[in-house]
């Protein structure tokens, strides 16, 4: 077992590898890198303003990993190390300063500002080395030596146990991004930690400034205000989440913050919201609707499989025949259409929103219906092909009944393949529930590729691919493991002949 799963985890990361590798070359090598300004409303506030035009660019593709980017005030601190007398304005002698600093720099390109003049510069960051930084940014590790604030050169740097009234026991830090390392509390998975984080890089223009990970994972919706403690015992009512403060630098603390935190600088943090996060909206529905598709689509494949060219197994496979045959996008509507026609049922998920169960009804049952035709077919032909084995003509001498025969040996034989799938199946119907989820407007991981992609939103379509990638090889693993608790006799190991 351990040299299997050893070999098998080598060979999913080389899979994650190149296929959000090939994805992340396909979309930020040949999509027009100024597609990404297409929907971003900013860009046509700033249109009579030609220098903060250029200057948000800039930084949008700073921040993108497209280029390297120093703005005037950087520009003129990186050129003052080695010509003092600098000053960002144009001039004879600024000019000639910039054609020295330049020869040295040959990968920089100086520009100007078209209004004030002032300069700037840029180094282009090629593909590989994107790619490059994209793997060695992509685990985040909190330590005491991360924070740079020059308005606070006497930041204490440090771990330290501590037991106040917010998180009761836990590992703090100091010079950290996250003042909580490690805490409890009874939410699932009661363990928490801020110390290792996932870098999927920052979403833009869409959700622009946020990271993609807590773009997907956090919470959504409105802000709840909610009574919250403080570490000294004081009780505020905020709509902030106090397990996840992270440091702000001095000039940025309000003085609500101030006085919140006396005075501290982690002080900034997330909001707390009503709404389950995308991950969550989509996991429930993939959960819900594979387990409403097994139990409709084993007693039926079973039943197809016994009254083998029997009226039974005609109307099973009229109703797979007309499933398989009618478009995925007309079923949907069609499905959305009975369920508020007849049901009174939503007929998009924001009508109730994630806290009322009726929002999930028909999604769940249309992506159940969608994967039912394929199970029952494989399960159907499985047990049919089974009832020929030797077995099955054994326990028919013993005076077995059709029935029995059918529970108690094909079945048990046929729920090996059935349990491999499990773990694939529910990945799939969280990752390709994309048309179900754009037409019940459900707020999940499946609508949220094709938004990314319309508004090109670059750093979250890659990001979805790599979850959905890791899902995949995950589902992949979980399912031979599963075989071998419901059927001992496997083994997942190769003996080596001696």
């Amino acid at each position: 077992m351990k040299k299997y799963l050893f070999k098998r985890i080598l060979r999913s990361l080389f899979s994650i590898f190149m296929v959000t590798t090939l994805v992340y070359l396909a979309i930020f090598s040949l999509v027009p890198r100024n597609s990404i300004f297409k929907d971003d409303p900013a860009i046509a506030k700033l249109k009579s303003q030609p220098d903060q035009l250029l200057e948000y660019q800039n930084s949008a593709f700073d921040r993108m990993g497209y280029i390297n980017y120093l703005n005037q005030r950087d520009f003129q601190e990186e050129v003052q190390k080695d010509f003092p007398e600098f000053t960002n304005q144009e001039s004879p002698e600024n000019q000639a300063i910039i054609d020295k600093w330049q020869e040295q720099n040959r990968n920089w390109e100086v520009g100007q500002l078209p209004i004030s003049g002032g300069y700037f510069a840029t180094d282009e960051v090629s593909i590989g080395a994107r790619v490059l930084n994209f793997y060695t940014n992509l685990i985040e590790v909190d330590h005491p030596w991360r924070i740079k604030d020059p308005e606070n050169p006497d930041l204490e740097r440090g771990y330290k146990i501590t037991n106040d009234a917010t998180a009761g026991w836990a590992l703090t830090a100091s010079g950290t991004k996250y003042y909580y390392q490690i805490y409890f509390n009874n939410k699932f998975p009661f363990i928490h930690q801020n110390i290792l984080k996932i870098n999927l890089g920052v979403s833009y223009p869409t959700f622009a400034g946020k990271p993609v990970v807590d773009v997907i994972t956090n919470k959504q919706g409105r802000s709840v205000t909610e009574e919250i403690t403080m570490p000294d015992g004081k009780k505020f009512k905020s709509a902030i989440n106090p397990y996840t403060r992270y440091y702000k630098p001095t000039n940025e603390l309000s003085l609500t913050e101030k006085r919140m935190f006396e005075g501290s600088n982690y002080a900034g943090a997330d909001s707390n919201n009503e709404d389950p996060s995308m991950m969550m909206i989509s996991f429930r529905n993939g959960i819900a609707s594979i387990t409403l598709m097994y139990i409709i689509a084993i007693p039926m494949a079973m039943a197809m499989a016994r009254y083998k060219g029997q009226w039974v197994d005609k109307l099973g496979t009229a109703i797979i025949t007309l499933l398989i045959s009618v478009p995925s996008v007309a079923f949907i509507f069609f499905g959305r259409y009975v369920g508020n026609k007849f049901f009174g049922l939503p007929d998009i998920f924001p009508i109730f929103g994630p806290g009322n169960i009726k929002s999930y009804i028909m999604p769940v049952i249309v992506l159940a219906l969608l994967a039912l035709s394929g199970s029952v077919m494989w399960i159907r032909r499985y047990m049919v092909d089974q009832q020929s084995s030797d077995y099955v003509k054994f326990a028919k001498a013993k005076g077995l009944t059709q029935s029995e025969i059918s529970r108690k040996h094909i079945f048990r034989n046929a729920i090996i393949p059935i349990v491999n799938g499990v773990p694939g199946a529910i990945i799939f119907s969280i990752a390709g529930a994309t048309i179900t989820e754009q037409v019940f407007a459900i707020p999940g991981m499946g609508k949220m590729l094709p938004d990314a992609i319309l508004s090109h939103n670059n750093p979250i379509t890659v990001g979805l691919i790599f979850i959905f990638s890791v899902l995949g090889v995950i589902s992949i693993m979980l399912g031979d493991i599963a075989m071998t608790l419901v059927d001992p006799r496997i083994r997942l190991e190769v003996k080596e002949d001696k």
